[in-house]
C-alpha cells in the first residue's frame, strides 16, 4: 500500500463523517416549517421526535435520509477502498474491504451523534446505524426488522423496539452464520455485540422512563403544538 492509498482511506472517512453530520431534521425542519426539532418534544433530532413535532411525512422523510447516510458511508467503501481487491486475494482483499466498509459506517453513526453541521450536538443514531446493518448485514435484516415491529405493535414504544431489537443483532448474525455456513467475521461479530451497548447508552434517558412508567407511546402523527 503506498500514501496515496492511505490518503484515500482517510478522505472516505473523512467524507463519510460530514454524511453523517448532515442534519435532516434540523435543516427540514427549519427550512420547510420554521421550527427547530431541538426545541420542541424530547429535542431529539431523530425522527420519531419529527414525526411528534412536524408530523408523519416529514418525519418518515428524515428517517430515510438519516438511513441513507449509513448505507452510503459503507457503500464508499467500494470506492475509496478498491485497491485491497488489487494487492491481495479476493477472499483476504474482501476481509479487508468489509472491514473498511464497517469503519466508514462507524464514522457516519459517529457523525450523526456528533455533527459538525449542528455544533456537535445530534441524535441517537439508531436510523444511521440501521443503514450501516443494511450495507453490511442485509442477509439477517428481514429477522431484525421482524423483531422491531413485533415489539413495536405490542407495546407502541419506539425506545423498547429499538433497544430489544439491538439485542437480538449479534444473536441473529452469529446463529445465521453458523446455520448458513458462513465464515463467522470476528470484527462484525465484534460490532454487533457492541450495537446493543451503543444504543442502550443512547436510549438510557428513555429507559428511566419506561422504568417510571414516563415513557410516551408512539403515534404517527403530530402532537407537539407549533
Amino acid at each position: 500500500m503506498g500514501v496515496v492509498d492511505y490518503i484515500s482511506l482517510g478522505l472516505g472517512a473523512v467524507i463519510a463523517y460530514f454524511i453523517g453530520s448532515i442534519p435532516s431534521s434540523v435543516w427540514i425542519g427549519k427550512s420547510f416549517y420554521g421550527i427547530d426539532v431541538r426545541e420542541k418534544g424530547s429535542k431529539n433530532m431523530g425522527s420519531t421526535n419529527t414525526i411528534r413535532v412536524l408530523g408523519l411525512l416529514p418525519g418518515l422523510f428524515v428517517l430515510a435520509i438519516d438511513v441513507v447516510k449509513g448505507w452510503l458511508a459503507v457503500y464508499m467503501g467500494n470506492i475509496f477502498g478498491s485497491f485491497y481487491l488489487n494487492y491481495w486475494d479476493i477472499d483476504t482483499g474482501s476481509f479487508y474491504m468489509t472491514n473498511y466498509k464497517l469503519c466508514l459506517g462507524m464514522a457516519a453513526v459517529i457523525g450523526h451523534a456528533l455533527p459538525w453541521f449542528a455544533r456537535f450536538k445530534g441524535g441517537k443514531g439508531v436510523a444511521t446505524m440501521l443503514g450501516v446493518v443494511i450495507g453490511l448485514f442485509h442477509n439477517i435484516l428481514p429477522l431484525v426488522i421482524a423483531v422491531f415491529i413485533l415489539v413495536f405493535v405490542l407495546w407502541k414504544y419506539i425506545s423498547l423496539a429499538s433497544i430489544i431489537t439491538s439485542v437480538s443483532f449479534p444473536v441473529f448474525y452469529a446463529t445465521c452464520s453458523i446455520w448458513l455456513q458462513y465464515q463467522l467475521n470476528w470484527i462484525l461479530f465484534g460490532f454487533a455485540c457492541l450495537v446493543p451497548l451503543f444504543i442502550i447508552f443512547t436510549h438510557r434517558k428513555n429507559i428511566r422512563r419506561l422504568i417510571n412508567g414516563e415513557e410516551p407511546q408512539f403515534k404517527f402523527k403530530k402532537t407537539i403544538d407549533e
